[in-house]
């Protein structure tokens, strides 16, 4: 229909599907108990990673023009479900959900014939199907009885499927909970008429599944201007009061019916989004050639990618290309191709809220070789009220035993707000605290928290190689000049120890500083060879924890940054630190032998082992 008949008449045409992964519970016929969701799916359980913190989320949209009488042609979606059950594995697609109106008339004929093609997806990617208002009497709600459509699509079809929950009495509205990215997730896959009963079972699914994120999908949700601006439909509208707004666990919904495709925001009752995106591609060439949306789920990169093109045109020889081929292959536009920003933990906490790890005893975390660890819990160190100063000659504790022991001093007269105790901390931490430091330029300001003059760290040689870890946060917005300010370091000069290279003798012998892009440097200078390597990381985040690791096995150094190898680090050999008796240093380096600015922000739990550690056994599992 064209887009003023849409507009003029919003429930002429419905589809609903849309669906994400999890693991829940739902009713055979109802809100029924809990059932655990399975790890992966039986035939697909090679190809499909429940655990990566990747996965894709297929939307089919209405392909009535392809089982339309006797010019169906069954070709495109073919292709497109090759496609998916071949690429799954590459893309990690956990679910596939189809947005209503399969078929133009919803003939027993027609129907049938699309029943046929989706089995081409049995055993090799889960999926879900909905009626829209050409596959059934549009006149009706889900309590229409019989159908061609119930008999295909009914509940019967999705049984074998691990991730099938339930349907509704009536059979038409379904509930699907799929596992990726290591959790649950919950699709309600809804009529395109939802009667009350209807909207009864969803909200009871939902109450049986609390914790789960929801996507929910329907035929006729919303329809979009021009320029891809979507409003509610009045079909939406009914949801929106009815389950959706009520229910903070749905946090996108996607409809098909209308065209142009289009999405909007809205604000739910808990004040949080909720995206709703209208998938429709039959006025395009060929029907729409059974084109199909994919929404990249980032947990990682808290976003969501979507991208939308046609297998059977992607599947020809470009050279072969039809102009309308080549023209409809992708579609590149606002409202095609773009990325929705997800924090998932903040979207889901008032539902599903992030569980905290305990923290973890030191004894916990001293692997052999262990020769110093530093934490600012109550088992390291003197309790502080949050955010109150941590004073002048407080000691923090090395738990190793080794008598490393840290001693607090303040830079340049700062003041007391130069170092606070915090209980802020990375959430894969062993302790459940950290020091905020407050140091800076103009003038140079901050603390320290050095080793005594006798300490044993003072004179190791590291000769067997060393694994030294931190916990690191810079504040976000990241103010003032802070460039070059030390992290750790010890207080040998390069030029005492005999060293020709380097830009100054009185460069640190070791130091771990932040250049002024932001870049991780470590610099030391080997016990063994005559020769400064150093190590340049990426620009690191701010306004959030990261883990940073420099391992040395005796022969060369590796930084790693949340358990990932920086791309910088040199080949040149690396044998020991030449620490010459000096103190180690936390907050601070000196350069040119005098301590200049200190360092800004938060930094947690400390650990130094005199051998190379595999990533596995660092300071946080989450690497």
């Amino acid at each position: 229909m064209s887009t003023a008949e849409q507009h003029e008449r919003p429930g002429r045409r419905t589809v609903l599907r849309a669906a994400v992964a999890g693991g829940v519970a739902a009713a055979a016929t109802g809100a029924a108990a809990a059932v655990p969701a399975q790890a992966g799916e039986s035939a697909g359980r090679r190809h499909f990673d429940t655990d990566s913190p990747r996965f894709t989320l297929a939307v089919l949209p209405d392909t009535q023009y392809l089982f339309d009488a006797d010019s169906t042609d069954p070709a495109p979606l073919r292709e497109t479900f090759r496609y998916l059950a071949a690429d799954r594995s590459g893309a990690n697609i956990a679910f596939m959900t189809h947005l209503g109106d399969v078929t133009e008339h919803g003939t027993e004929d027609e129907i049938r014939r699309a029943a046929g093609t989706f089995r081409a997806l049995h055993g090799k990617v889960p999926y879900s199907v909905l009626a829209g208002n050409h596959d059934i009497a549009s006149s009706t709600d889900d309590q229409r009885g019989d159908s061609a459509y119930l008999r295909e699509f009914g509940p019967r079809r999705y049984a074998s499927m691990p991730t099938f929950k339930g349907a509704s009495p009536d059979g038409y509205n379904s509930c699907h909970v799929v596992r990726a990215a290591g959790r649950d997730w919950l699709v309600l896959a809804l009529d395109w008429r939802i009667s009350d009963k209807g909207m009864g079972w969803a909200q009871g699914v939902l109450d049986a599944h609390p914790a789960l994120p929801a996507v929910l999908t329907t035929h006729d949700l919303a329809f979009a201007d021009e320029e891809g601006g979507a409003r509610l439909s009045g079909n939406g509208q009914r949801l929106w009061d009815g389950l959706i707004r009520s229910n903070d666990q749905i946090f996108l919904a996607l409809g098909g019916h209308y065209w142009p495709p289009g999405r909007t925001v809205l604000r739910n009752d808990s004040d949080n989004d909720v995206h709703v995106h209208i998938t429709n591609y039959q006025d395009r060439y060929y029907g729409g050639a059974g084109m199909i949306r994919t929404y990249g789920f980032d947990v990682v990169r808290k976003v969501i990618d979507v991208e939308t093109f046609a297998p059977w045109f992607l599947a020809r020889d470009p050279a072969r290309r039809s102009p309308l081929e080549a023209e409809t292959v992708e579609l590149t536009g606002l409202a095609d191709r773009f990325s929705l920003s997800i924090d998932f933990d903040e979207r889901f906490r008032g539902f599903s809220p992030v569980v905290q790890p305990e923290p973890r005893p030191a004894s916990a975390v001293m692997p052999r070789g262990t020769i110093a660890y530093w934490r600012f819990d109550a088992s390291g160190m003197k309790a502080v009220p949050d955010g109150g100063p941590v004073t002048d000659g407080s000691v923090v504790r090395d738990l190793s035993g080794n008598g490393n022991d840290l001693t607090v001093g303040r830079l340049h007269s700062s003041g007391p707000e130069a170092l606070t105790w915090s209980a802020d901390h990375h959430p894969g931490q062993p302790a459940h605290a950290c020091l905020r430091f407050d140091g800076g330029k103009d003038p140079d300001r901050g603390a320290v928290l050095r080793t005594g003059a006798r300490a044993p760290l003072n004179s190791e040689k590291f000769l067997r190689g060393y694994t030294i870890e931190t916990f690191v946060r810079l504040p976000e917005p990241f103010q003032g000049d802070h460039s070059w300010m030390g992290i750790l370091s010890w207080e040998g000069r390069n030029g005492e120890a005999g060293k020709t290279t380097g830009w100054s003798p009185r460069e640190p012998t070791c130091s771990l500083n932040l250049s002024p892009e932001r870049f991780l440097q470590f610099v030391v200078y080997p016990h063994r060879q005559d020769a400064d390597p150093t190590s340049w990381s990426h620009a690191v985040p701010v306004g959030r924890w990261m883990h940073v690791a420099v391992v040395n096995d005796g022969r060369r150094t590796v930084v790693y940054v949340d358990g990932s190898k920086i791309a910088r680090n040199p080949t040149a050999p690396s044998t020991g630190i030449a620490t010459l008796g000096r103190p180690f240093v936390l907050g601070a380096t000196q350069f040119d032998g005098a301590f200049g600015q200190g360092f800004y922000g938060w930094l947690g739990d400390t650990r130094i082992v005199d051998r190379p550690l595999r990533t596995r056994d660092f300071l946080t599992p989450s690497d």
